[in-house]
């Protein structure tokens, strides 16, 4: 076994300069940012230090356009990989960094370009619509790639009669079902983060704070988002908090969205919920394996790189420029 990579580097073993004490992260961040011509990017879902030091924030819909029109030579995705990648399929000519290179997705990891070829071939006629949580060598086998911002949306724009496939994310697909009125024939995967929920822990925080509005993302499973208030990505929830006139919100999603909502929206309280264990512990454990120590490592080192097959880049840009455009 390797070393675990949530542990920090020792820079007298790697040979690499010593990183900044944590106080002074942040701004030596900022001054090899400048250095490398570089842009930040971050995920809604990332530790609350890397959110502050990013220069955008957003999720993978605003990621996707951010690293598609940006002017920058280096993109550092402070994310998961298949977000790396996403980047690097839009900008070949570019550096794309990530932190930690072990920062992966249950989603992805759950559906293998060669299992998921197979699928294909079993389903020949239909339109193979695939959420961005995937790998780019699942992107290249797809017509179209969605993000949970706008997979109703591009769905209802396909043709009626052709079948869809959509993967990976089955509670997803089910509520992309029933939103755009279409059928879907889904892959059975899942997010680790957004199956752990404890509807028992819901019902009694509903029942504690009456006026607070329940809002969800759509990659929870059904019992849950039954119980929502309102459903919509991460962004949307955010937005939510921002025009609801609720003054309180229990929340179904990852929680480094709070950090958002809290600056955005000061006034109003925020309840997390438990996991089944009750655990209070639903932060995706891919997102925090990125820590500022590592940005600040990755962009002085330049290091690790994504690198992509260029046929898998090739075919994974056709469906991903299409969603774009369908999407404007």
């Amino acid at each position: 076994m390797g070393r675990d990579s949530a542990d920090p580097i020792d820079p007298s073993v790697a040979g690499l300069r010593p990183c900044p004490p944590s106080q002074d992260q942040a701004a030596a961040i900022e001054t090899l940012k400048k250095e490398r011509n570089a842009i930040i990017l971050a995920h809604y879902y990332q530790d609350s230090s890397i959110q502050d030091s990013a220069d955008f924030i957003g999720d993978s819909l605003e990621l996707s356009r951010k690293a598609a029109s940006t002017d920058a030579e280096v993109i550092v995705f402070c994310g998961v990989h298949f977000m790396a990648e996403t980047a690097k399929i839009l900008n070949p000519g570019k550096t794309v960094l990530l932190p930690d290179l072990e920062a992966g997705c249950s989603l992805a990891d759950a559906c293998p370009a060669d299992a998921f070829a197979d699928f294909r071939r079993r389903h020949p006629d239909h339109v193979v619509v695939s959420y961005i949580n995937c790998s780019a060598a699942v992107k290249a086998q797809s017509d179209l790639i969605c993000t949970s911002s706008n997979a109703v949306h591009l769905v209802q724009q396909l043709p009626a009669d052709r079948p869809i496939l959509f993967a990976p994310d089955e509670n997803l697909g089910r509520w992309v079902a029933r939103q755009s009125g279409r059928e879907l024939t889904l892959w059975p995967g899942s997010c680790i983060v957004h199956e752990t929920f404890s509807e028992q822990a819901l019902l009694r925080l509903r029942q504690e704070h009456p006026e607070a509005e329940v809002i969800a993302h759509p990659e929870c499973q059904q019992h849950l988002l039954d119980l929502a208030d309102f459903i919509g990505s991460t962004s949307k929830l955010l937005q939510r908090t921002e025009t609801s006139a609720a003054p309180a919100f229990i929340v179904l999603t990852e929680p480094g969205i709070l950090h958002q909502m809290r600056r955005r929206s000061p006034t109003k309280t925020l309840y997390e919920v438990p996991g089944a264990d009750g655990c209070s512990c639903n932060a995706c454990p891919y997102m925090r394996l990125n820590t500022l120590e590592k940005l600040w490592q990755c962009l002085d080192t330049m290091a690790p790189a994504l690198e992509l097959d260029e046929e898998i880049r090739r075919q994974a840009l056709v469906p991903i420029e299409r969603m774009l455009a369908m999407s404007a």
